[in-house]
């Protein structure tokens, strides 16, 4: 089909930028800070461990962060050696507005939840132009109404939101638009343009601020930074000087408004308030002191380690006014004067022609704006992410010593994780630290926009200073040593697949790189998580929380341990992809195809033990659910399978790859070493659909399931009384709703019951919940395996779809079906309300906002609702990838290499 051609992705203006050798300079400032540096393991030095307790939202405000800053609408440069953000007080509120409130595991009735009303609208990859939105009630922030009413309800009720509280009724808020355009890569001005949504006028303090990240508490430093107020020509400015950066010179005004009034205080920790010692000079909350309590003694008005302009707003019904912050190098003058609002003006209009040259086959201006506003929530939640783990257990030269329990407590076999970088967030409130599998899909959907940022993801968590010296990689700050799901290697084939997409080149050095360093990581796998020898893994925890009657990462209640069925899967899948990695290296060096022979069969080794039927020692296929279940081994050597039908079943599904002739025909003696192999093993060469008989295009299928039992999962898959959701695949069959899953130990009884939304156990605490919610992860590797699945069979092959239906479906049309399903999740609806939203009515009808989207961790599994943390685009961001057409290639799969395929292309706007 022709298409008439827009400018391609790389020549647009922004494209430019990242393609060019100036783009880490370009990158060197962006939206760093996170969203809540309190109430996280960094910052725990507490004897047990008790992040929330040891430092709690009441701290944040006096008291100096370690390791991050945090702040609304953040922006800083890569070390965080300057941090801006924007603060407000509506004259209400007990405390100045700097940083995002939310409710801590123990205080949420379903776990730590952000309760407040924000929104990342746009964004550039080089951070050239961001926007976000937030919405701030006229009347006091409803601080204790929260905590109060959450503590009150159970774990059976409904979570207390902020639009419960009545505080955003009638439209008495404020919008607060916090906009960043960059005049060059160091030259930024920050924009808020505040309206008053209500009828009634309304006063706010606006106070744009800069200031540096405490490094001087910690040990010894040369130089403390230093804010300073001048005045030349009676113009006022802040000069600003750091060793890590050349002097710059920060400017704040606003139209028709007064000069600003500059304030400073040091960020330091308030030692008289939270700990009742003496302490001389200004702290933390000196701004908060003074604007809050009028206390002239908190702040200083000529120089500090932290500056704000301070501006206040009369505005009458619907009125907005601006305000603005400018820092640029001391070295860079003004040749003329900048004109603020041409400048945005300017880079506005880059990122249209960016997103319109990404965007040029969507047709639906309604996905158009969902894809953009997923991708800038990923661009939103970069982070600067620092931790030493070593300085952390062991404590700093200039304090206290942390108590000795620590050094064998949380993470104490981690001393060799030293971090200090910019990392994708899975979300900057909820989870303001990294998840190794999380960062695995965000990696997916950011090769979108800017595959080298999503290459350097993916290297980082191989880096010597990130992976264990064993092979394990980290999980996450709350327990390096947690299992997540092996996706790493499947996140280097997508995002290698995508850039040579968008470029033209395959980065092989970059395939290469993280190759290596999982080769280790496979053969931790092997050697930790493979309890018995038998390719049967066991893996924990694996991300699933609440999938099970048992925690998978703690001792059984029963003794023994469980064989894994999403386990087992995971690392067949591993080793297919591991192979096409190889397959890919061995076209530049013919070494490599040893290695892809030799994942060749230890895949097959894993599908021998976990496909072998029942009775065989390492089954994991139950012949009469059909389907495939956790094994519970005994400690007396008995086994009893865990009927609880849940996506652990529906894993399997991932280990599938097809090798089309064009690989396996052209690398010279891989096809005979792979006949050998199977020659030798006839017991092994059954598992491989038709070996000796072509398929689709000669091809040959590698899968944990032949025709039968995929076509068995499928139909409990496709059952809209089971697994299909009208938005996607739930995570636990609906069958459980009236027939939980009970298991009887020492008159114990452990049951599963479905439940599509919030879960009410508490067995894994937080408000993690896989026992019925959609999740996007899962339903984007589901969708993509039965590309992969019609890549062999072909459109000839036709499925029930849904299941009772009567109508038969080809599996592309049934992934094109699935991907209408979660994508619908977003979009608006027939009655212009979008499902996801559906726990934020004020916005849906109010025309304004019914444009603004939250990605939900997950979804309600019967109506679409966001559930969980709200800003989670880390993984459900992979809505972009849905979104844009043929992302994942023709037929939904990205070509082989060596096969040449323009249409490949298409979808990056590369002609």
């Amino acid at each position: 089909m022709n298409r008439t051609r827009t400018v391609n992705q790389i020549d647009t203006v922004e494209g430019s930028r990242l393609h060019s050798g100036e783009c880490p300079r370009w990158q060197r400032w962006g939206p760093y800070l996170s969203e809540r540096q309190w109430g996280t393991v960094r910052e725990d030095y507490s004897e047990f461990g008790t992040a929330w307790e040891y430092f709690p939202h009441d701290h944040a405000r006096s008291r100096a962060y370690r390791w991050g800053e945090d702040g609304i609408a953040g922006f800083g440069d890569d070390k965080l050696n300057w941090c801006i953000s924007l603060a407000l007080w509506n004259g209400r509120d007990p405390i100045l507005k700097e940083r995002l409130f939310g409710l801590t595991n123990q205080e949420g009735n379903h776990g730590e939840d952000v309760k407040e009303l924000y929104f990342y609208v746009d964004g550039t990859p080089t951070h050239s132009y961001m926007r976000m939105l937030y919405k701030y009630p006229h009347v006091a922030f409803p601080y204790a109404d929260l905590v109060d009413e959450n503590a009150r309800r159970g774990a059976d009720m409904p979570e207390y939101e902020v639009l419960d509280t009545g505080a955003f009724d009638d439209e008495r808020y404020f919008d607060v638009q916090v906009e960043y355009a960059k005049h060059t890569q160091d030259d930024i001005v920050m924009r808020a343009t505040i309206e008053n949504r209500s009828d009634r006028a309304a006063a706010i303090d606006a106070l744009p601020q800069i200031w540096a990240r405490n490094t001087w508490s910690w040990k010894p430093t040369p130089i403390k930074p230093s804010l300073r107020r001048e005045t030349v020509q009676g113009a006022t400015y802040v000069a600003a000087e750091h060793m890590g950066h050349e002097p710059m010179v920060v400017t704040a005004w606003s139209p028709n408004l007064q000069d600003a009034e500059w304030i400073f205080c040091e960020n330091e920790t308030n030692v008289k308030r939270l700990y009742h010692m003496e302490g001389a000079g200004t702290f933390k909350d000196g701004f908060n002191d003074y604007i809050v309590h009028g206390d002239e003694s908190a702040i200083r008005r000529d120089a500090g380690t932290r500056a704000a302009a301070r501006f206040h707003l009369e505005l009458a019904a619907h009125a907005k006014a601006t305000v603005y912050l400018r820092w640029r190098p001391e070295s860079e003058p003004d040749a003329a004067p900048l004109d603020a609002d041409a400048l945005f003006a300017r880079r506005i209009a880059e990122a249209d022609e960016f997103y319109g040259a990404l965007q040029h086959d969507i047709a639906d201006a309604d996905q158009r704006l969902v894809q953009r506003q997923a991708l800038a929530g990923m661009l939103w939640s970069k982070q600067y992410y620092q931790f030493d783990v070593t300085r952390w257990l062991d404590g700093d030269p200039l304090q206290p010593k942390p108590p000795k329990q620590r050094r064998f407590g949380r993470n104490y076999d981690w001393r060799h994780l030293c971090n200090a970088d910019i990392v994708s967030m899975p979300d900057k409130w909820e989870y303001p630290w990294y998840a190794s599998w999380d960062l695995a899909f965000h990696a997916a959907a950011f090769a979108l926009i800017d595959p080298e940022f999503a290459k350097r993801q993916l290297l980082l968590l191989v880096k010597d200073r990130y992976q264990h010296p064993n092979g394990q990689l980290p999980a996450y700050e709350w327990a390096f040593g947690d299992a997540n799901p092996p996706v790493h290697a499947w996140a280097t084939w997508r995002v290698y697949e995508i850039d040579r997409a968008i470029t033209g080149v395959g980065d092989r050095d970059f395939l290469e790189l993280v190759f290596h360093k999982l080769l280790l990581n496979f053969s931790w796998w092997v050697n930790r998580k493979d309890a018995d020898g038998r390719n049967i893994f066991q893996g924990g925890f694996l991300g699933l929380d609440n999938v099970g009657i048992f925690d998978r990462s703690s001792p059984l209640p029963t003794g023994g341990h469980i064989d894994q069925a999403d386990g087992t899967a995971w690392m067949a899948a591993y080793a297919l992809d591991l192979m096409r990695i190889a397959l890919e290296l061995a076209y530049a060096n013919k070494v490599f195809i040893d290695i892809a022979v030799k994942f060749f069969e230890h895949f097959l080794y894993i599908a021998e033990a976990v496909s072998c039927e029942d009775g065989c020692d390492t089954g994991l296929w139950d012949s009469e659910d059909e389907f495939f279940y956790d094994k519970l081994r005994l400690p007396d050597g008995s086994s009893v399978p865990m009927r609880v039908r849940s996506i652990v079943g529906l894993i399997p599904f991932f280990a599938v790859h097809v090798l089309e002739p064009g690989v396996h025909g052209s690398l010279p003696g891989l096809r005979d070493r792979l006949h050998w192999f199977l020659d030798h093993r006839p017991d092994l060469s059954r598992l491989v659909s038709r070996w000796n008989v072509a398929g689709k295009g000669n091809s040959v299928l590698l899968s944990l399931l032949r025709g039968h039992r995929m076509k068995a999962l499928l139909k409990r898959m496709l059952d809209e009384t089971e697994f299909l959701s009208d938005h996607g695949v739930r995570a636990l069959s609906r069958v459980h709703l009236d027939q939980p899953f009970v298991f009887y130990h020492n008159s114990e009884s452990f049951c599963v019951r479905y439940q599509p939304g919030e879960s009410t156990s508490r067995v894994f605490g937080g408000n993690s919940n896989w026992r019925g919610p959609v999740w996007m992860p899962v339903n984007y590797l589901l969708i993509e395996s039965i590309l992969e699945f019609h890549r062999y069979y072909g459109d000839e092959f036709r499925v029930e779809y849904p299941t009772g239906s009567g109508q038969k479906f080809s599996l592309a049309q049934i992934a094109d079906e699935l991907t209408r399903r979660v994508t619908t999740l977003f979009l608006l609806d027939k009655n212009g309300e979008r499902p996801v939203m559906a726990a934020y009515p004020l916005l849906q009808a109010d025309p304004r906002s019914r444009d603004l989207v939250l990605f939900h961790e997950y979804f309600h599994g019967d109506n679409g609702r966001g559930v969980g943390a709200s800003h989670q685009t880390g993984w459900s961001g992979l809505v972009a990838l849905l979104l844009q057409p043929r992302a994942m290639g023709p037929s939904g799969v990205v070509p082989l290499a060596g096969e040449a395929d323009a249409e490949i292309q298409e979808f990056a706007g590369v002609k």
